[in-house]
């Protein structure tokens, strides 16, 4: 050390410290301005400007035009390659070359017609490393490729982050040039870096952090930037400093280099399979540098390794990913990696375990905006009393840096501070891709165990549950859904995907039973394995959660309605072949019915001119059955009172609705009980504004409710549109807006129990939130919400902050609130978001948010049912497949096993919350049945238990049971 003592001044020392590294102050004389040595010009930069993203060997062969540093090139998601032509002078013998290339596109650079390096200027990565000591036989004279997107990291966005694309940006190189790099500057910036971030981030209660004040303090006496004979002497002051060791009970850091990537947000789906490639050739450089490294990447396209968002209602198939890796790297996944999605369903333990997945992750929770969630590292209870290790890392970020300050954040923030000993740090650019830098490698290889900060160790998923199911005695345990306390506007923002998930997940549920009973069925039929795996990639892609959630550009909505579209279109036929096969080939109508119970119901059929009637059908439980004329035991009637009001009835309800089209009276004719409050009116119409704090499509804030106002001026009173029979309907239209209006047609149908509102609603709102209130006579403290494979119940009171935090949450086809013996349920086709406040049940109906999506929801919206028929001959006998003994259990799933011909699996689930014993029949010509996982795993140990009524099943509450049906 100096022989002069160490001033005490704090602020002087580090500051001096700070602006010896500086990239902005005394770059003249400081370390940071030694960074680079000499530079050269390149030798020639052409550029080729394309509109579509084409390959290396189609834009290799393009008429390329000189190209000047600063020119303009565009506009946004079109592609700039560029041709560069260089020369290493032969006096950089020796040296490590760099080509610096400054872009605010991201890049790609492709040198002997391979990818080999991103560069993006927002993830730090702006240069391609050439050689890292120039040799004689090296090439001196080389050509590369650089392939720029424009747009950046994060998209294009005018003027914030996630604002709507701006279409016409144009970009730029602002540097292209080879430059001399000095490595030994480099560790030094990342010694002094590291050392001043240990003085920032311990504080001055710190002796530690005195400690390191004072060792960079005297390291910037001994370095002379300009002699580099300096720098070992100053190298080891720090060493030193990093060598001092932790003792035994410090904290462990599981360091994992990480790359969050979105399928689609603020780019488009095209756009991210550049990134991917950008990220991987990247991470693979860093992998060959750096023995040690371990990367993780948190998901595949298409699909989730599970429902990305707990607005998914799909099977729980993880084998399509599951597969790949099997297929690809031999390997079993064992942890469900989350990192970011808006709230986690009370299911997802117990598909996690069916699927073999034993530990989860994710960070999210962290983003609350009411409550501070207790745990870090805990067990994680699902609906049925499945448990999951889950773990937070306490960092609360998926995209570290390597630096000081994440590993104090992790350490400090860790809620679970004597249970769990052991944590992870996920660094690397995510979200928009780019993942961990060699810079990110450095921090960390220096701090690997140094006295005052975690321990540092490179680890992998795999080892870091591995050592906290190992000490696991004293965690704590998380009943229920991790719900987040933000983002709940996402539940509602573009109600075309909304509608295009659900109506597709009810088809491709349809198409899989139709075809498993046509494969019993019919010989000759093909069941359509691949056309089907087809159309479940496709849904599954848009079930993403900056897609699904409606929180993307519009490029990215215009792909995911067109990918519903060809679901629809190509699932209608593999359907109505299905179907065929099932029936005969007769002119007459037929039904097909795929749920688990019977139905009698009102559908539209045609009459023998081809014109629309109606039909009372009573179809049988996964089964079939021809239209008969029949009649029901109460007809509806509609009749119009004195004061202009219409009554409608149809023996089990009664119904009183307004002029304007609320509900007066709703009322249960067998329990002698009125469903609507005293003094008040059901389906009643209310505008909110809807002004977030920043995340527009995301976000609706409890304030929101502040500005409840009710959808009044009648344009059409309500008129009778059908007077009774099998169907009695009324319509009226009201004014939102003078750019807004909502058309309703009223239903009721004959020995139907629940009145239904077909809706249409013009939509040209800037900000605003649209819902329907119905005011009912119940009690209760809490309500029912379905969600996948069972329901939940939320407090409908606000007694504490949790239950506050809840003003808007999720739910899938129905809400109920109920008291003993009586209650009412809310359905919809296709909508996501709920509010039940004491006895106000509401339905969030359409945002109309900016950002990103400058016209999101903009246009006509139609919330409608369908029931589907088909043909078959007169003297068909109804017939059908399965039935359950127990009204507690749904039969969800049938379809055609994936490895095994001959074989269908089914899956069931207990949705009352019980325990209960019930029979499967079926009248397909079972062989042999066997208990199978989520994978379709069978168990070998433990055959069903088959009797001459059916399959014997035993169901814990929620439980979900597959099973192999060997035919």
């Amino acid at each position: 050390m100096s022989q002069q003592p160490v001033l005490k001044n704090r602020r002087t020392l580090l500051e001096r410290a700070e602006k010896f590294i500086s990239e902005i102050y005394f770059t003249d004389c400081n370390l940071r301005g030694r960074l680079y040595g000499d530079s050269c010009p390149l030798e020639s930069l052409a550029s080729f400007l394309s509109s579509k993203r084409i390959t290396f060997t189609e834009a290799s062969k393009q008429n390329f035009a000189p190209h000047k540093v600063g020119d303009t090139f565009g506009p946004t998601w079109w592609t700039c390659w560029f041709k560069v032509t260089l020369n290493i002078p032969d006096s950089w013998r020796g040296k490590e070359v760099h080509l610096l290339w400054e872009s605010d596109g991201e890049a790609m650079v492709w040198r002997d017609e391979q990818p080999v390096q991103g560069l993006t200027k927002e993830g730090e990565k702006t240069s391609y490393i050439l050689s890292d000591c120039l040799k004689d036989e090296e090439p001196h004279s080389i050509t590369l490729y650089v392939e720029v997107a424009c747009n950046g990291l994060f998209g294009a966005g005018e003027g914030s982050m996630i604002a709507a694309p701006d279409p016409n940006r144009m970009f730029s190189v602002q540097k292209a040039e080879l430059v001399v790099f000095n490595r030994e500057v480099r560790e030094l910036l990342t010694d002094f870096e590291m050392l001043i971030d240990i003085v920032k981030e311990l504080g001055e209660g710190e002796q530690r952090g005195y400690q390191a004040l004072f060792t960079v303090n005297e390291m910037v006496n001994l370095c002379d930037p300009c002699d580099p004979s300096s720098f070992s002497k100053v190298h080891s002051l720090a060493h030193n400093f990093f060598s001092q060791r932790n003792g035994e009970s410090q904290h462990n850091t599981h360091a994992m280099g990480h790359c969050h990537i979105d399928s689609a947000w603020l780019w488009p789906y095209e756009e991210t399979i550049r990134k991917c490639g950008r990220s991987w050739v990247t991470v693979i450089r860093l992998m060959e540098k750096n023995p040690e490294f371990v990367f993780t990447c948190s998901q595949l396209v298409p699909g989730t390794l599970l429902p990305d968002s707990a607005l998914c209602q799909e099977r729980p198939d993880a084998a399509f990913q599951l597969r790949f890796f099997n297929h690809e790297f031999g390997i079993h996944c064992k942890e469900f990696w989350l990192p970011d999605t808006f709230g986690y369903s009370a299911q997802l333990p117990q598909i996690m375990q069916g699927c073999g997945i034993s530990n989860f992750l994710t960070q999210k929770l962290s983003w609350n905006l009411v409550n501070t969630f207790p745990h870090n590292t805990f067990f994680w209870e699902g609906l049925d009393g499945s448990k999951v290790l889950t773990h937070f890392p306490p960092g609360n970020s998926y995209e570290m840096k390597g630096k000081v300050e994440d590993l104090v954040k992790t350490v400090k923030n860790n809620k679970d501070k004597g249970r769990a000993n052991h944590s992870a740090v996920l660094f690397g650019f995510g979200d928009g891709g780019g993942g961990p830098t060699q810079l990110m490698l450095d921090r960390l290889h220096r701090v690997r165990d140094t006295d005052g900060l975690p321990k540092v160790q490179m680890s992998s998923p795999d080892r870091l549950f591995s050592e906290l199911q190992a000490d696991s005695a004293l965690l704590c345990t998380w009943t229920g859904e991790l719900f987040l306390e933000l983002h709940n506007g996402t539940y509602t923002t573009q109600a075309q995907i909304k509608r295009g998930n659900r109506q597709c997940e009810t088809l491709l549920h349809d198409i899989e039973i139709a075809s498993s009973l046509a494969l019993c069925q019919d010989g000759t039929f093909q069941y359509p394995v691949e056309k089907l795996q087809e159309l479940w990639r496709l849904l599954l892609l848009n079930q993403f959660h900056d897609v699904i959630p409606g929180s993307c550009i519009e490029m990215v909505v215009e792909d995911a309605l067109r990918y519903y579209e060809d679901i629809r279109r190509d699932g209608s036929t593999l359907l109505h072949n299905a179907c065929g096969a099932l029936g005969s080939k007769g002119n007459s109508a037929g039904v097909f019915n795929s749920l688990p119970w019977e139905r009698h119901e009102v559908i539209q059929i045609q009459d023998g001119a081809g014109k629309p009637d109606l039909a009372l059908v009573r179809v049988p439980s996964i089964g079939l059955s021809p239209v008969k004329d029949t009649q029901p035991g109460t007809q509806v009637s509609v009749s119009i009172q004195a004061d202009g009001t219409i009554l409608m009835e149809n023996g089990i309800l009664q119904t009183v609705i307004n002029k304007d089209g609320t509900l007066a009276s709703l009322y249960l004719i067998s329990a002698n009980r009125e469903a609507i409050y005293d003094s008040c009116y059901g389906n009643q119409f209310i505008m909110f504004d809807d002004v977030p704090l920043y995340w527009d499509a995301w976000d609706v804030m409890d304030y929101h409710l502040q500005t409840r106002k009710p959808v009044l001026e009648v344009v059409q009173p309500v008129r009778v549109v059908s007077s009774g029979g099998l169907r009695g309907s009324v319509s009226f239209t009201l004014r939102i807006s003078d750019k807004s209006t909502i058309t309703q047609e009223i239903v009721m149908d004959a020995m139907c129990p629940y009145i239904k509102f077909n809706t249409e609603v013009k939509w040209a709102e800037s900000h605003k939130f649209l819902k329907v209130e119905f005011p009912v006579r119940v009690h209760s403290p809490s309500a029912t919400y379905e969600i996948q494979f069972g329901h939940l119940q939320r407090p409908t009171h606000r007694n504490t902050s949790w239950d506050w935090a809840r003003f808007e949450v999720w739910g899938h086809k129905w809400a109920d609130l109920s008291e003993h013996n009586f209650g009412v349920a809310l359905l919809n086709d296709c909508k996501y978001g709920y509010s039940v406040h004491k006895n106000t049940m509401t339905l969030s109906l359409l945002r109309a948010t900016k950002a990103p999506d400058a016209n999101a929801d903009m246009g006509t919206h139609h919330f409608t049912y369908a029931v589907m028929s088909i043909r078959c001959t007169p003297d068909t006998v109804p017939w059908n497949a399965f039935s359950i003994s127990s009204a507690a259990v749904i039969l969800e799933t049938i379809k055609r096993a994936e490895d095994r011909k001959g074989a269908l699996v089914v899956r069931l689930y207990e949705s009352h919350g019980s325990s209960v014993t019930a029979t499967l029949c079926t009248t397909l010509p079972v062989r042999e049945a066997w208990p199978c996982d989520l994978l379709e795993r069978q168990d070998p140990t433990q055959p069903a238990h088959i009797t001459s009524e059916g399959i014997i099943l035993n169901f814990n509450p929620f439980q979900i049971v597959s099973l192999l049906l060997i035919l």
